[in-house]
């Protein structure tokens, strides 16, 4: 994910409140964000499962509701 689609998806999860689904192109694995890192370096999700995890930015791409 790029920087500013990095920013643009910590605004809509942290500002509207909007739960974006990303996955995780190392693991496959798909969340649903609730959250940003104050110094921005991670992004927080809940899998599928309903375990938290944070993820990379560089490592993440949206998928479409």
């Amino acid at each position: 994910m790029k920087e500013s689609e990095h920013v643009q998806v910590c605004q809509r999860t942290e500002r509207k409140e909007e739960r974006v689904k990303l996955r995780n192109m190392k693991t496959g694995e798909i969340g649903l964000t609730f959250g940003c890192t104050e110094a921005g370096e991670t992004i927080q999700v809940q899998l599928e499962n309903g375990q938290l995890d944070s993820w990379d930015p560089a490592d993440c791409e949206e998928v479409p509701m």
